[in-house]
């Protein structure tokens, strides 16, 4: 029997910028069990409900990450007008729609960047961040901000989009469409790409499923799992499918990110065709009393934002469950017996977000 040795993964790694630290045991090159340590960076967002009121609440939920920042203050806001009972503007509904979509194609090419770079494939990730910069661009002409929008606000949204912007965003996206599928089909279809993804880190369907796996990381292994499909904002008035792979291993999470950039950017074409005309906000007195758990589809998959207020300016109690926290379990079994040279890869098909995972 070979003699077990403990290699630790992180918390600094050129392959992963944010502090994910993992103990790996290993026999010879294979890992035979894995122990991951997170808090490196807790932040103590949810503290912060006590000493800010729920309408300013909002911007410190954005920031508990700055890659699905516009989604994070979405599904806060979404949270409390449930509790308030408020129907909240058509128009704003499907600005909320689209501006989620465009945080998703800005995440999935970063992402695409950064796996492609770890693997010495310069031009990809160039390539990819170039295309990012068009989808930034758009975010900062309509949002004001890059990286945090600020835009979502109890009650609707802050800004409105003009129809000569919508259409100017779709041209904008059909002219990158082209382009984004050569990139994902050079990606995908290389040799070596298909040599260091196919057949390694496989999660079965079942793994998926009962250890809790989200977003692309459940979709790769064939769970048709995608919270859009609730309809909250104007998703239940478009049409789209979830993309699901089945092979479970790294090449089927890949190909699920790759190929829901394209999904995003058909729902965005398919909104700004059926976008109302109306107001964007709506007054909003009073606060929130009662509890509710809000659910949306970031990019890494589902997370949940459980708000509870007693009809007071502060909230009792917010608490954040994010998708890279729930995924870290499967990342688990999915080393346990590949080869050590295996795991930066297998850990960036997650698409780990720390700073989302540790508030």
């Amino acid at each position: 029997m070979s003699k077990q040795i403990t290699v630790p993964f992180g918390p600094q790694h050129p392959v992963l910028p944010e502090p994910l630290h993992l103990d790996l045991v290993l026999e010879d090159e294979k890992v035979v069990d894995v122990i991951p340590t997170i808090g490196y960076v807790h932040r103590g967002l949810e503290k912060l409900v006590e000493k800010r009121e729920y309408t300013e609440y909002v911007f410190i939920a954005e920031r508990i990450c700055g890659i699905c920042s516009f989604i994070h203050s979405q599904t806060y806001v979404q949270g409390i007008e449930q509790i308030m009972g408020l129907e909240i503007p058509e128009r704003a509904q499907y600005l909320r729609t689209i501006w989620s979509e465009y945080s998703r194609l800005h995440s999935h090419l970063l992402w695409l960047g950064c796996f492609a770079d770890s693997m010495g494939f310069e031009s990809v990730f160039m390539n990819s961040w170039r295309l990012r910069e068009h989808i930034l661009d758009d975010l900062e002409a309509t949002t004001g901000g890059r990286v945090i929008q600020g835009v979502c606000k109890v009650g609707g949204v802050r800004r409105d989009i003009t129809p000569e912007k919508l259409d100017e965003m779709v041209k904008g996206l059909k002219g990158i469409e082209h382009e984004l599928q050569d990139l994902t089909n050079v990606f995908l279809h290389d040799s070596s790409i298909q040599h260091r993804l196919k057949g390694i880190g496989v999660l079965s369907k079942e793994d998926a499923y009962y250890l809790g796996a989200v977003g692309p990381t459940a979709r790769g292994s064939g769970l048709a799992i995608d919270i859009r499909e609730t309809g909250y904002a104007a998703f239940g008035k478009i049409n789209f499918k979830p993309v699901v792979e089945y092979d479970g291993d790294c090449y089927a999470r890949c190909a699920v990110r790759a190929k829901e950039m394209f999904t995003s950017i058909d729902i965005i074409e398919q909104c700004a065709k059926k976008i109302p005309d109306g107001t964007v906000d709506m007054k909003v007195t009073g606060a929130p009393d009662g509890e509710y758990f809000s659910r949306a589809e970031q990019p890494r998959g589902e997370v949940i934002h459980y708000i509870k207020g007693n009809g007071k300016k502060n909230l009792v109690r917010h608490r954040v469950r994010t998708p890279t926290f729930t995924n870290i379990p499967p990342l688990v079994t999915l080393l346990k017996g590949c080869d050590l040279a295996d795991v930066p890869v297998i850990v960036l098909t997650i698409d780990p977000c720390i700073g989302c995972a540790e508030r």
